[in-house]
């Protein structure tokens, strides 16, 4: 067989790499997903906007009466079900994307205090997006499985739909939904904290800097 064979998505719905191969791109896929983490909380530090998908949870949590984490697991649940038409595959990656950028994300709060000054917020706002971008290379390029958001991405690229576009498509599409659920988050009190500059930047921005991203970071097989 190939090497492209072992990376094709229509031989089933989990992909599972030798210990060895896991091994070795283990760290790779780790150090991304903690980066992912701090980006995150670099946003939250900001306090300039939420991105897209925190959007929408906070939506859907709003209209339900359900926590946002039960919306945030239950989200991702369904997003999951997504690589079946798609033919992306599970892999360790993807559980790992489900605790590690949490635990990075909460981690690192005592180090990524909220800021105060407007010009520390627009920074944290600006560095969060490219931290993420940057995170979602590493752990995609790692090729342990994509997390449940991101494995729509991959599985449209695949496709032949460039990244940036699938992911800009995603992310616009997510933060549209979230907006028509939940109508008052572009009332002013509550834009200045849900909705602003940073969740356009992380909307339009996200995307271009994981395609600049990804090619670079992708490890390849032994023997390639």
């Amino acid at each position: 067989m190939t090497a492209t064979s072992e990376a094709d998505p229509t031989r089933g719905l989990l992909h599972l790499r030798s210990p060895a191969e896991t091994a070795r791109r283990l760290p790779q896929v780790v150090i991304g997903l903690v980066l992912f983490g701090v980006g995150i909380r670099c946003m939250i530090s900001g306090d300039l906007g939420l991105g897209p998908w925190d959007v929408f949870h906070r939506s859907v949590a709003s209209r339900s009466g359900l926590s946002l984490g039960t919306v945030i697991m239950l989200t991702g649940v369904v997003v999951v079900l997504g690589f079946v038409p798609l033919r992306e595959r599970l892999g360790l990656g993807t559980l790992l994307n489900a605790i590690v950028i949490g635990v990075a994300a909460d981690a690192s709060a005592p180090f990524i205090e909220p800021a105060s000054e407007l010009w520390a917020r627009v920074g944290l706002m600006i560095l969060g997006p490219i931290v993420i971008a940057f995170g979602t290379g590493l752990y995609l390029g790692g090729g342990l499985g994509p997390g449940p958001r991101d494995g729509i991405m991959t599985g449209l690229a695949k496709r032949g739909i460039p990244v940036w576009k699938a992911r800009t498509a995603i992310e616009v599409t997510v933060l549209i939904v979230g907006l028509a659920l939940d109508p008052e988050l572009l009332d002013g009190g509550v834009f200045d904290t849900d909705l602003n500059a940073g969740t356009l930047w992380f909307a339009f921005g996200i995307g271009p800097m994981i395609q600049f991203f990804l090619p670079k970071l992708r490890m390849r097989d032994r023997g390639d």
